[in-house]
């Protein structure tokens, strides 16, 4: 028996309308549009608004919009992933909530926290569903509402951030496409580094965590830096390296939008021009978990059937590690 592959066979994303552009941040924070353009590349990103408005609002309008583009009956959905470091709630997971809104009746659905790399953790996760054959119909979702984490006071960590969430449908495929091969690392050393060091168990929330303001997303940003910019090119570079690919192989890095320098270093590392690069930071910034999702629902007109994709992301944990994929459709 062939072994089972699981192809991406459909993608959606979601973003807010609410656009925070330099402009606007540099009213808030000392700093201004071309200090941010020149170290991130960033030039808006988008603010879910609204009381009572969380990443299920944006998971639960990209699975739907999935759903229908895909033609696909909610009742056959078997499992949901979702990847975010800002669920709904501390439980229900936000995978629980966004199948209820969806009408996914028939699958199980749980939270992967894995911060900017948590979309490639879900989506290899996923894909184990799908090659034992325990599962025809996965939906692996990556959100995130960061502003709800985010000092706007802060301008090394507002600058940055944004809100935004994508969806993919993973099936069985139909011929040699989908995820080949895979790689991922963590060390908890770097949880001092980038972090939020309130809210959960260690760190209850109190009137003195609040006050310290101990309940947002705080980064020490060289640090960061400096080990993103290795460990993702060298990861991206290595999952070339075991499945004999080549600069010219490889027709899209599909790279987590933290930082343009980021991408740009992960590209040179591994030989790969700047066409081939998808970006889409300077309009939504780091969305964490949706990065990669939108990335590939910004260019799925572009996508075509057996095109070789490297998916390549860092995120706070330390968390990393890259997806060597072929697309398994043309867009229509």
């Amino acid at each position: 028996m062939a072994n089972i592959r699981a192809a991406i066979t459909g993608v959606h994303g979601y973003v807010p309308d609410y656009i925070l552009t330099n402009q606007e941040l540099e009213t808030m924070v000392e700093t201004s549009d071309d200090w941010i353009t020149t170290r991130t590349g960033i030039k808006e990103r988008r603010i879910l608004k609204g009381e009572g408005q969380g990443t299920s609002v944006m998971g639960a309008a990209a699975v739907k919009g999935l759903l229908e583009k895909t033609g696909t009956d909610p009742k056959d959905i078997e499992l949901i992933i979702c990847a975010t470091v800002t669920p709904d709630m501390v439980f229900p997971s936000t995978a629980n909530v966004i199948s209820a809104e969806v009408g996914a009746v028939n699958a199980f659905s749980y939270d992967i926290s894995a911060a900017c790399s948590g979309f490639i953790y879900a989506l290899t996760t996923a894909a184990q569903f799908i090659e034992t054959g325990r599962y025809k119909k996965v939906i692996v979702i990556g959100g995130d509402k960061m502003s709800s984490i985010i000092d706007y006071k802060d301008r090394t960590t507002c600058i940055i951030f944004g809100d935004g969430a994508g969806a993919v449908m993973l099936e069985p495929s139909q011929d040699d496409n989908g995820i080949i091969d895979s790689i991922h690392k963590s060390d908890g050393t770097g949880a001092e580094f980038l972090n939020q060091k309130a809210g959960g168990s260690r760190y209850p929330a109190t009137h003195e965590t609040v006050d310290a303001k101990e309940h947002y997303a705080r980064q020490d940003g060289a640090t960061v830096f400096k080990f993103a910019v290795t460990n993702m090119a060298d990861y991206a570079a290595k999952i070339m390296q075991r499945n004999n690919l080549t600069a010219d192989d490889v027709d899209w890095l599909v790279a987590h939008q933290a930082n343009k320098r980021i991408i740009d270093a992960t590209a040179n590392r591994m030989g790969v021009t700047e066409d081939k690069v998808m970006m889409n930071i300077e309009k939504y910034g780091n969305t964490t978990a949706g990065t990669i999702p939108l990335l590939l629902w910004d260019y799925e007109s572009k996508l075509k059937k057996g095109d070789n994709l490297v998916m390549a992301a860092f995120g706070g944990g330390f968390t990393w590690g890259a997806i060597y994929l072929k697309w398994a459709y043309d867009a229509k």
